[in-house]
């Protein structure tokens, strides 16, 4: 009985550790991006879940410091491409390239793209071309790359943050469903409020511009990482996503208003991320278990990227905002 109760104490010892390295990280960030706590606090949710990311909002709102700011704060090496319609997948990849040895002897060696790296920031992505859009595909699902035939791992961790402009949509290719599903959360980012955007504006335009200081290691990231998934999840949370999950999909298990309105709903991995962020939410909070209020914090950015409003409800004025919504009163 004693070394369960070491056990027990041991693991609660784990997760206040981590949860008070997640609490500086997060007050790091919040001293150099203003007015954006539940920006902050989903990208961190996200990582911790040891997902990727969409982060969609107009020009001027911080995306790229932000992905800067995670990658300092989490000790993680940090790369970004500015994704345009010329970008080629071996841009992102790398590619082999021939060298010449001394006495002629000809051979390829492999030459590492930007995305081997700890934190990708793809900027605008929704501005390359499809076939430069799937060359990440590989990369977020299995965490490494295959050139030329010959696979190559990337480093642990590995997060993609990818940004969207909702605003501007010439010379966009929208993102495949396929590739979407592979965003954990779509996290939108808007307008900061009057006293945040004028300690931004005096902070900013000054010699000195604040600097968000180191707040983890990565390995204390992926030890985070693992915890999260060690986190118990009663049966009560687990029923809910489930089932909230099922009556987002039009068919049997869904209610009126979404055989209505939705096209086609959310797949198993929206179960996958509900799950993981919930957990990942209740560790940042320093909370040793999820809750349903968890689930329904997180409908939204983890729904909203995996689900279609049909032609007609889309006449009527519905939103996927509506449905959710909708499906957020399921869980009361």
């Amino acid at each position: 009985m004693a070394s369960i109760n070491d056990a027990g104490r041991q693991a609660i010892e784990s997760l206040e550790s981590a949860s008070a390295q997640l609490m500086r990280a997060r007050t790091a960030l919040k001293e150099v991006i203003y007015g954006q706590d539940e920006v902050i606090d989903l990208c961190l949710t996200t990582i911790l879940a040891g997902g990727h990311g969409l982060i969609v909002g107009a020009p001027g709102l911080a995306k790229t410091k932000l992905a800067s700011a995670l990658g300092r704060v989490l000790g993680l090496d940090e790369k970004r491409v500015q994704f345009t319609p010329d970008l080629m997948p071996a841009d992102i990849l790398g590619s082999e390239v021939l060298d010449e040895g001394e006495k002629g002897r000809k051979s390829f060696r492999f030459v590492p793209g930007p995305v081997f790296c700890q934190l990708l920031m793809a900027d605008e992505i929704n501005r390359a071309s499809p076939r430069t859009q799937s060359a990440l595909l590989q990369a977020m699902q299995e965490h490494f790359v295959t050139v030329a035939g010959v696979r190559h791992d990337l480093p642990q961790p590995f997060h993609v943050l990818a940004t969207q402009n909702p605003i501007e949509q010439e010379g966009t290719y929208p993102l495949p469903e396929a590739q979407l599903d592979r965003f954990i959360m779509q996290i939108d980012i808007s307008y900061p409020p009057l006293e945040a955007e004028r300690r931004m504006l005096f902070s900013t335009t000054g010699n000195d511009e604040a600097q968000a200081p180191a707040a983890m290691t990565a390995a204390e990231l992926i030890a985070a990482q693992r915890l999260t998934r060690t986190i118990p999840v009663g049966e009560q949370v687990a029923d809910a996503i489930l089932r909230v999950v099922r009556a987002a999909r039009p068919g049997p298990d869904a209610d009126k208003m979404v055989n209505d309105n939705v096209a086609w709903g959310p797949s198993p991995r929206a179960s996958q991320a509900l799950m993981l962020g919930a957990r990942a939410r209740a560790l940042l909070d320093g909370r040793l278990a999820p809750s349903i209020d968890d689930v329904a914090a997180l409908l939204e950015p983890v729904f909203k990227h995996r689900m279609a409003i049909s032609f007609s409800a889309r006449a009527d004025g519905k939103t996927v905002g509506d449905v959710i919504s909708h499906l957020r009163g399921l869980l009361a």
